[in-house]
Formats: C-alpha cells, structure tokens, sequence
C-alpha cells in the first residue's frame, strides 16, 4: 500500500516539477531565489482549496459540466494563480525583471498543477486499484505543461509592467490576464470533444500555446535591460 502510494505521488508530481526545471532555467541571467521558487510552488498548490470550493459553489448554482469547464474553470483558476504571483511575490524587491513574471506565473501554476494532477491520479486509482500510467502520461505531456503555458500570458504581463508606464501596464496585465482564460476555455473545449477535439488540441492548440510562451520569454529577455519604471 505504501509502494503504490509512493507511485501516484511520483505519477502526480513528477510532471510538475520537471516542468518547473524546464521554465526555471529559462531565467539564465538571475536565477530567482530556490527559496521563493519554493514558497510559491507550495502556495500554488495551496490556493487549489478556495479555487475548488468556489467552483463547487458556482456549480450549485451552474450545474451544468461544460459551462464549468468552458467558462467557470478557466476564469476561476487563471485568476486564483494569478492572484498567488500579484498577492506574495510580485510587490517583493525579489521581483525585479520583467522574466520574473513568466517563471513565478509557471511556477504558481504548476504548484496548482501537481495537485490537481494527484488528485486525478488517485481518483483513477480508486476506481480501477490500478496505477493510471495512461492517465499520467496523457496528463504530463497536455494538461500539466497546459497550465503553465497558459499561465505565461498574464506572467508575461505581469513582468512587462516593471518597464511600462502605468495606464498601459494595467491594460496589459488584464488583456494578459484574458488570453490566459480564452486558451484554458478553448484547451477545456477541445478535450470535451474526445477525439476531433483532442486531434485540434494536440495538432493546434498546444504548439501554439508553445508558440506564444516562446515568444514571450525572448521578448522578456530583450527587455531586461529597460529598467524598471514601477511597481503597482
């Protein structure tokens, strides 16, 4: 019993902290603190209480699965890991470059991922007593990765604000902030359409989503130099 609980937590975890190895080293200049990366790591997978219990009670009022998925699960859940990063870390002297923003978003993110990820795991074991290797692999390389990259919209707003002036900087964080929850919904969408759906997602969706982080780490990196304007 102990094996195979030590095995769903390997299962569960191990994608998210691979992953948050992976987006960690893309801040080569000034690593952040191990310390920080931790602490928000463990607060992301915190906040995945009051995100559940408020789509729980949103459910009872909405109790219909796709409007949870599509609508209620992207919005609640990319503004509870945003509300992780803006809350704890982004006001500390810690957060200093605009790449910050994108590796405490993926790292909050992923914090909220491996939980969530256990939690599926376990679940699927309770039913079957047989360990989800499908299940874990179809997770670890779409839904756990998912999050985070979703994640890096608003991160990269975020960590974008320190070298923009603040009427734009707020713009920037919402807009960010919005496209993080129209890439959850559709990703949401897409696997509630078993094959053609998951066909789109994986041929589609997620390289572009892979596109996008892409694309917002380098420009992190080209605007390091700028020199924070403000924290707010």
């Amino acid at each position: 019993m102990v094996q195979e609980f030590a095995s769903l937590l390997v299962l569960g975890f191990a994608p998210a902290l691979f992953w948050l190895w992976y987006f960690y080293i893309k801040d080569r200049y000034d690593p952040e603190p191990r310390a920080w990366i931790l602490k928000i790591f463990l607060l992301g997978m915190a906040s995945t209480i009051p995100i559940a219990l408020v789509e729980g009670l949103i459910g009872l009022v909405f109790p219909s699965e796709l409007v949870l998925a599509v609508v209620v699960a992207p919005i609640v859940e990319e503004v509870g890991k945003f509300l992780v990063v803006y809350l704890f870390v982004f006001h500390r002297p810690v957060f200093d470059e605009p790449i910050d923003g994108i590796v405490y978003a993926v790292t909050a993110a992923l914090g909220f991922a491996a939980l969530e990820n256990f939690v599926y795991i376990l679940a699927a074991y309770s039913e079957t007593l047989l360990l989800p290797l499908e299940l874990s692999v179809v997770r670890a390389v779409l839904s756990v990765p998912g999050h985070a990259l979703m994640s890096t919209m608003w991160g990269f707003a975020l960590g974008q604000s320190l070298v923009t002036p603040l009427p734009s900087a707020r713009r920037l964080v919402v807009n960010g902030i919005l496209l993080a929850i129209a890439l959850h919904a559709a990703f949401n969408l897409l696997v509630s359409l078993d094959i053609v759906g998951a066909a789109v997602l994986v041929i589609v969706l997620v390289p572009l989503m892979w596109l996008f982080a892409r694309e917002r780490i380098a420009a992190s990196h080209d605007s390091a130099g700028n020199g924070p304007i403000k924290k707010g």
